[in-house]
């Protein structure tokens, strides 16, 4: 009798230590805890500690409040400009209320991979395929956006949404080519029309300063010799004014 009177507070005892070690959680920094009292959710999450949870009446759900990297697989998109295109992009969010991310929606992290998916394809259909290319930042822009308020009744914050990639067909391509080629050989015509231009702009100012200074003609003459006489060869160089060579000319026309 005395053995069975023991058992019983042994067995109380081991009860309530099981009890208590149910009861009690540990959360982690980055977490939250959502606790359900008889299926009622408790207003305030319990943060990060030792928190006591009365088992079996209370239920404690972790809910993680680090960033998440969500991959959205490539779309088949169809843009502004009729181009097909594959698109693939990366969001990145995270869980600011604990409460509604459990209350509102059954799979946070699945119900954002979808709309992720379906804003992608509707946003970037709304761009012409110049402008995906060379304005991502509008583009990753808008769809941060409309994805950040589309979730906050769940709880999430949006923080970015980068598209990674684009990919088109490749008659596409060889057509970006060859108006980058035709770009650029625009680009080169301009400027060697603009280096002719200023060119025969000095020319016209040097011929000016020839004809109102002519001793300036010699100078230049000896300055040639120079360079000539620089190299090791055996060329002769006669300098003939011009002035002669008119006079000759009009000699010559006189006599006929």
């Amino acid at each position: 009798m005395a053995q069975f009177g023991l058992m019983g507070p042994l067995v109380a005892a081991l009860i309530v230590l099981i009890w208590f070690w149910n009861s009690l959680y540990v959360i982690k920094e980055w977490e939250r805890g959502v606790v359900l009292r008889l299926g009622r959710m408790l207003p305030e999450a319990k943060s990060a500690g030792l928190r006591l949870v009365f088992w079996p009446i209370e239920t404690l759900y972790r809910i993680p409040l680090r960033i998440e990297t969500l991959d959205v697989p490539p779309q088949d998109i169809i843009t502004r400009d009729n181009v097909s295109v594959k698109v693939n992009a990366v969001c990145y969010f995270r869980v600011v209320d604990a409460n509604l991310a459990l209350s509102q929606v059954q799979n946070y992290m699945y119900a954002t991979s979808q709309l992720a998916q379906t804003t992608l394809r509707s946003v970037v259909g709304q761009f012409e395929l110049d402008e995906i290319l060379s304005a991502r930042e509008k583009v990753n822009a808008k769809l941060q956006v409309i994805l950040d308020q589309d979730t906050e009744p769940w709880g999430i914050k949006v923080t970015k949404v980068e598209v990674k990639q684009v990919d088109i067909p490749e008659t596409m391509q060889r057509a970006i080519a060859r108006q980058a080629e035709a770009e650029r050989e625009r680009r080169a015509k301009v400027i060697h029309a603009d280096g002719e231009f200023q060119a025969s702009a000095k020319l016209a100012e040097a011929a000016g300063v020839l004809a109102t200074q002519p001793a300036a003609i010699q100078l230049r003459y000896l300055q040639t010799l120079t360079e000539i006489g620089v190299e090791k060869n055996t060329t002769v160089v006669f300098p003939l004014p011009v002035d002669i060579i008119s006079n000759w000319i009009k000699t010559l026309g006189t006599g006929k």
